[in-house]
């Protein structure tokens, strides 16, 4: 058995801005563990406080109160040389990818290399080498304004690389991206986690992120954390209506079935979605079945989802179609049709 060892803790952890009638409390009593190699996702709606919470984990933003210990080291206690110095091991990515227009994409690569004290040529061949890493090794001479949205943020994330970090936060790293560059930057993410090990933080409110690359995930709502733990179970058995929110398709809220015959919820759990098992039902019983509602998605390499079925209006039909999925292991439940 492989053992665990926490990366980054976050232990009863508020957050207020101002002061007094004027206060507002951003987060409050938070607890939260991050484990090492971890892909990690917070994920709210707008408000909900995931950005400060991001920006806590490496004093960007200083807590009110609790401890945030990121790699052994507890950031709300050290003083600002040792604080520098822990920084360097959190790379941290932004929405607006926060490059020096000034400067070539080698030249942003370099930029924290120098502040550390790194002689220009050792910076200039680590910043090749990420380069190449991020697929753009043919692009150091360019500047920010000639470089598409994913070029720039591949840069950005060569350039929070520069370090050698442990940890990376990524602050809505992907929503300013359209769909396939999106899907390439979380490859990317993806595959540095693979490669070099970092643990990856990533804040958004898409829950199509999440399900893409993260394998835990936190809830929060209301300056809270409600819920947590591996993205599968979280997305098959949500607990809270913030999570519920999140979760379920927003379309299949203002569903209405009508009609005659009964309608079933049928889930999967990842387990049994090898196989068309709809599909075969409707051949094993030569009777069609209306799909009312489907929404699937895939976490982990497996596919989890649910369907709403309007099965045929003759009872022993529906009986024998309900019998067939449980030896199948298919979960349902009846819907109520008069919603």
């Amino acid at each position: 058995m492989c053992r665990t060892v926490s990366i980054i803790q976050i232990q009863n952890l508020t957050k207020t801005f101002g002061c007094g009638e004027n206060a507002v409390t951003a987060l409050e009593n938070i607890d939260l563990t991050i484990e090492e190699g971890d892909i990690f996702g917070i994920i709210g709606l707008s408000g909900a406080g995931k950005s400060t919470l991001v920006r806590c984990m490496n004093l960007l933003e200083r807590p009110t109160h609790g401890s945030v210990i990121v790699n052994g080291s507890d950031m709300t206690i050290l003083n600002d040389k040792d604080l520098r110095r822990a920084r360097r091991s959190i790379g941290m990515i932004f929405q607006g990818f926060n490059l020096l227009m000034q400067r070539t994409a080698l030249g942003n690569i370099c930029y924290p290399l120098e502040i550390s004290g790194m002689k220009k040529q050792e910076c200039e061949q680590r910043a090749r080498e990420l380069l190449k890493l991020v697929g753009l090794e043919d692009r150091e001479k360019a500047y920010p304004a000639q470089l598409s949205g994913g070029q720039k943020q591949r840069i950005a994330i060569a350039r929070a690389l520069a370090t050698n970090p442990k940890v990376l936060l990524c602050d809505e790293a992907t929503s300013a991206l359209d769909p396939t560059t999106t899907l390439s930057i979380l490859d990317l993410l993806k595959e540095l986690n693979r490669k070099l090990g970092v643990t990856v933080v990533v804040i958004t409110h898409e829950m199509r992120v999440v399900e893409k690359i993260c394998n835990r995930v936190a809830i929060i709502a209301d300056s809270h954390i409600v819920e947590s733990g591996n993205v599968s179970d979280v997305f098959r058995h949500p607990k809270t209506e913030a999570a519920r929110q999140l979760i379920t398709p927003r379309n299949e809220n203002a569903l209405k079935f009508t009609g005659k015959g009964r309608f079933y919820r049928i889930t999967f759990d990842g387990l049994t979605t090898d196989q068309p098992i709809v599909a075969n039902m409707v051949l094993a019983f030569g009777e069609p079945v209306n799909i009312v509602f489907a929404d699937t998605r895939t976490i982990q390499g497996r596919i989890f989802g649910h369907m709403i079925l309007q099965l045929p209006e003759n009872p022993v039909t529906t009986g024998r179609m309900l019998s067939y999925l449980e030896s199948k292991n298919v979960t349902y439940s009846e819907e109520d049709s008069e919603q």
